[in-house]
């Protein structure tokens, strides 16, 4: 009898009331932990789809019903270059209509040498007017800035056929001259591309 009621007391006592407080401190931890676990998932998620959902606002801007079409990474021997990804209406890539193309770089590299590389990249495909490619390595020297990881350039051919370009989302220049976008969007997206692979992830074909 006396030890069932010292059990009793002992069962109310400060063991008692110790082990509840571990209880809840458990719980508070938990909800702690948890609540961390989702702030941390809507950071991935944001930072994971900000980036193109920005993307898609600036496509939408000149390219009606704009829609991801496809994706490709660029790696030149080892390094990763930049990640490219292509927008057209519904989804549906026409060299003669409205689409964009927007380079999220990897790496860092010079405006200059984007344009330069640019107009060797023309030159290969058989373009070779030295004039006229002069004339457009210097505007794409006053448009193109200086590159590194977390910066991005949309190119957008638009309905007129002028090549319109965005630095993370803010204009910085364009190129009325239909002959220009063409040559310098066929870099990547035209048959004589030096990356036939690449283009084919980024048109979403096999073809």
């Amino acid at each position: 009898m006396y030890n069932t009621t010292a059990k009793r007391h002992e069962s109310n006592g400060p063991r008692a009331l110790a082990k509840a407080g571990s209880l809840d401190k458990h719980k508070l931890l938990s909800g702690f932990l948890m609540a961390n676990l989702l702030v941390a998932l809507l950071l991935l998620v944001t930072l994971f789809h900000g980036p193109a959902r920005a993307e898609l606002r600036v496509a939408s801007l000149h390219v009606p019903a704009a829609e991801l079409v496809g994706k490709a990474r660029l790696k030149y021997l080892v390094w990763n270059v930049f990640d490219a990804r292509l927008y057209a209406p519904s989804g549906r890539w026409s060299a003669d209509a409205p689409y964009a193309l927007t380079l999220s770089y990897l790496r860092k590299i010079s405006g200059t040498q984007i344009a330069e590389l640019s107009v060797s990249e023309m030159r290969k495909q058989g373009f070779n007017n030295q004039a006229v490619l002069n004339r457009w390595q210097r505007q794409m020297d006053g448009i193109f800035p200086d590159v590194a990881p977390g910066i991005s350039i949309t190119g957008i051919r638009d309905e007129k056929g002028h090549a319109i370009f965005y630095r993370n989302g803010k204009k910085i220049g364009q190129i009325n001259d239909t002959e220009f976008s063409r040559r310098f969007f066929n870099i990547w997206l035209g048959q004589a591309a030096s990356d036939p692979g690449f283009r084919r992830r980024l048109l979403g074909t096999n073809s």
